[in-house]
């Protein structure tokens, strides 16, 4: 059965990303709140996004809340930093799949690839 997952590294610090709050959209006419959930210390939500029924085909979005992660650290940011909420949109073709949706996080850049 097919499931989503993420984990967050903050790549600045060299380590996990805990407490980053993601929250996921499913993407129809108008973007439709799924849920949202808080990374752990191993930087990674503690179950799957989606799973079961609830996994479906369509287009999503998460959305990692990097501001106030990064305004935790003890790095000097900007007000307001450069990075507040970084949007990924991606497409789940296959349900019996799994998609692992990753993020490299720093103050001033991210990247995210379809992981497994």
């Amino acid at each position: 059965m097919g499931r989503l997952t993420t984990h967050v590294l903050d790549t600045a610090a060299g380590r996990p990303a805990s407490g980053l709050v993601i929250e996921l959209y499913r993407l129809d006419k108008e973007p439709v709140y799924v849920r949202s959930v808080t990374t752990n210390d191993d930087g990674r939500a503690d179950g799957p996004l989606l799973e079961g029924d609830a996994f479906a085909p369509g287009v999503y979005e998460l959305r990692f809340h990097a501001g106030a992660y990064l305004k935790q650290s003890s790095l000097a940011l900007p007000d307001p930093p450069f990075l507040e909420v970084v949007p990924v949109r991606f497409g789940i073709a296959d349900a019996s799949q799994h998609y692992h949706v990753p993020l490299l996080l720093s103050p001033y850049g991210y990247s995210t690839y379809r992981g497994s």
